[in-house]
């Protein structure tokens, strides 16, 4: 069996240690082959990137070098269509059928899981995996409730399992989490502060540059 494919998206407007990190940690704790960070190009769920397209791929494309396991995906950038990550999970199953998939999210964005375009059928194509911090609280209300207790699981070699129609699974893995937001960090840098330690040294100066003009 061919190891997992991590998929991590997001607009990356910049990139930081808040993403590098918990994907890093789940890369070595699943033992996936790789990790794929997708760059939205027409965000679903957010304000649009306030970095231009170019300079966002390039922070990531900087930053990922070091790290062969991390693969900077443009899919969602060369389709014309709104970045749903349904669609992407859907073309990346396509693109390597005989890798199972994992879709990692953070916790504020599992927790929004439900106004995701045609979020039922992620688990067609991929697991969940959801990063937190120890000690978290398992969210039990509305479609968590009777949704998780069919599908959530603690067992990481159930993720190491191609995933067919409708048979994904959750699960909720412990990782480093930094308090780290790329709106905090534009917000530094507006009001003339510096993003360092927040963010790849390789990077620091374009950022600067980028958002204090």
């Amino acid at each position: 069996m061919n190891r997992p494919i991590g998929i991590f998206g997001g607009t990356f407007d910049p990139v930081h240690f808040g993403h590098l990190r918990p994907a890093l940690e789940v890369c070595k704790q699943l033992n996936l082959e790789q990790v794929r960070l997708i760059p939205s190009k027409v965000p679903v769920h957010r304000a649009q990137p306030v970095a231009p397209l170019e300079q966002r791929i390039l922070w990531l494309q900087q930053v990922t070098e070091a790290v062969p396991q991390f693969v900077v995906d443009l899919r969602e950038v060369e389709r014309e269509t709104p970045s749903w990550m349904v669609v992407t999970l859907e073309s990346l199953k396509k693109e390597f059928p005989d890798h199972p998939l994992v879709l990692i999210l953070g916790m504020d964005a599992f927790l929004q899981l439900e106004s995701w375009h045609r979020w039922q059928a992620l688990l067609d194509s991929a697991h969940l995996l959801v990063t937190h911090r120890p000690g978290f609280v398992r969210p039990e209300r509305g479609i968590f409730s009777d949704w998780l207790l069919q599908r959530e699981t603690e067992q990481i070699t159930l993720l190491h399992q191609r995933v067919e129609k409708g048979e994904g699974k959750v699960l909720f893995l412990s990782v480093t989490q930094l308090e780290i937001s790329a709106s905090g960090i534009r917000s530094q840098i507006v009001a003339g502060g510096t993003p360092l330690f927040l963010l790849p040294d390789i990077i620091h100066n374009s950022v600067i540059d980028c958002y204090s003009t």
